[in-house]
């Protein structure tokens, strides 16, 4: 992890606005993709075959958006700790967008943002702004907002 943020659930209030940096680089595999399509049983060749995906526009296999996506918990996992938290829970997703594709063999990393900070029920609900980056892309491959809610 480049960068992050460790707090109490107090202390989530005046990280509002915060950038909470970038986790390390990344690469996408052939191999996770495939696994993503086995568990899913999403087999669009873009994804899994690699010779005809070569004959795209893309120029070779992608990993699918919803993979992607799911880099989401990881990632805020990574660049946000709560120390006084006795559990986290992805309570879901607000505005979520797939501005350019997650090649294979590119590199990525994750970056995110508190963007807002709520009280809920036995805790704080945090909204972050989370970003899937590739390495020397012009655009992300994914741009969320990402609902955690964390309870003491």
């Amino acid at each position: 992890m480049t960068t992050g943020l460790v707090t109490d659930m107090a202390g989530l209030r005046n990280s509002l606005g915060a950038h909470l940096g970038y986790t390390d680089w990344e690469e996408m595999t052939q191999d996770r993709v495939n696994q993503f399509a086995d568990i899913t049983d999403d087999h669009n060749f873009i994804h899994v075959d690699p010779e005809r995906a070569r004959e795209t526009p893309l120029g070779g296999t992608i990993a699918h958006g919803f993979l992607s996506l799911s880099l989401l918990a990881p990632v805020s996992q990574r660049l946000m700790r709560v120390s006084d938290a006795l559990m986290g829970v992805n309570y879901g997703l607000d505005r979520v967008r797939f501005p350019a594709p997650l090649p294979v063999g590119a590199q990525w990393r994750g970056g995110a943002e508190i963007i807002e900070v709520t009280d809920v029920a036995g805790g704080v609900q945090v909204k972050l702004r989370v970003t899937i980056e590739v390495k020397g892309a012009e655009k992300p491959a994914v741009v969320a907002e990402s609902l955690v809610r964390v309870y003491g």
